[in-house]
């Protein structure tokens, strides 16, 4: 006889093959998984805390929230998507759910998931997450990060490989094409500021001003970092002290993309040492010797 666990594994996996059925019936999805419809509504209740019909509609809806920002059609295409028959009846359904209509939540997205006992969601782009037996770690953070390393550096050889030995030994004039535009000391330093408020803010569900960062003073700087380092510290702490790190946020701007909260860390740390990098090369050359080139080493090693 079948475990428990193992049917709704089946259930699962039934469900997400059949998303876009619309036509498909209760009766059916637990002829599906072998079992009567009654049994499955007790197992899956049982086992996600909802219902099977509760549970497919949530699903869909989470997906709603992912094509509304991903996708160009209109509200009502994403509605017929979700299985709505009407704009009306999507946006009762999904302003109960997000607590905005779908037309605001587009313009001003928040968390994606909503909550569920099973904390199994929509996984884009077009799956099911099913939350692992062990939560996502610092640590396995850190070794993704190294592993991220080595691959990118086996790329980067890769497409060495293609060059002449000229252009291998060619003194390279710095780049920082597609990262900052005409980099200055105060446009890094008040961009190493408002990266940490962009997603600080991100993470609270508020907008971010970049108009600040125009032109912005050393004094202003010290103050921002006095405030948002600390919060965004503090929303680190309890992301990975909470498992939330393959949680997934809405990265609002021209192009709105999905990220987890553990490559979004990632991102900052990268982008962060790349200016912290030009700042200390700009700050030795006006004089200042004693930032070890932003080397963390010594600082890290003195900490643990």
């Amino acid at each position: 006889m079948n475990q428990p666990t193992d049917v709704f594994a089946t259930f699962v996996d039934v469900l997400a093959e059949a998303l876009d059925d619309h036509d498909v019936t209760g009766a059916e999805l637990a002829d599906r998984v072998q079992l009567s419809r009654s049994h499955l509504d007790r197992l899956v209740a049982a086992a996600a805390g909802e219902r099977p019909g509760a549970f497919r509609r949530r699903v869909l809806l989470e997906r709603a929230a992912y094509r509304l920002l991903t996708a160009t059609g209109s509200i009502l295409d994403i509605a017929v998507e979700a299985g709505y028959s009407s704009h009306e009846a999507f946006t009762r359904a999904f302003s109960r759910a997000y607590g905005m209509s779908p037309g605001r939540w587009r313009e001003r997205p928040a968390r994606l998931r909503l909550e569920a006992p099973s904390d199994i969601h929509f996984h884009p782009p077009s799956g099911l997450r099913v939350p692992a037996r062990d939560k996502v770690t610092s640590m396995d953070l850190l070794r993704t990060m190294v592993d991220h390393h080595i691959w990118l550096v086996g790329q980067m050889i890769d497409r060495a490989a293609t060059l002449t030995g000229e252009q291998l030994d060619a003194r390279i004039e710095l780049s920082v094409e597609g990262i900052d535009d005409e980099p200055t000391l105060r446009s890094l330093l008040s961009r190493l500021v408002g990266q940490l408020g962009m997603w600080h803010a991100t993470l609270a569900g508020e907008e971010y001003d970049f108009g600040v960062e125009r032109g912005e003073s050393v004094l202003s700087m010290r103050q921002r970092l006095a405030d948002v380092g600390p919060a965004f510290a503090g929303q680190v702490d309890e992301i990975c002290r909470d498992g939330r790190l393959d949680e997934l946020i809405v990265c609002p701007g021209e192009r709105v993309e999905v990220y987890t909260n553990g490559a979004m860390i990632a991102h900052v740390l990268t982008f962060a040492a790349h200016r912290r990098t030009l700042v200390a090369g700009a700050l030795h050359d006006a004089g200042f010797t004693d930032l070890d080139g932003g080397d963390p080493i010594r600082w890290i090693t003195g900490a643990t």
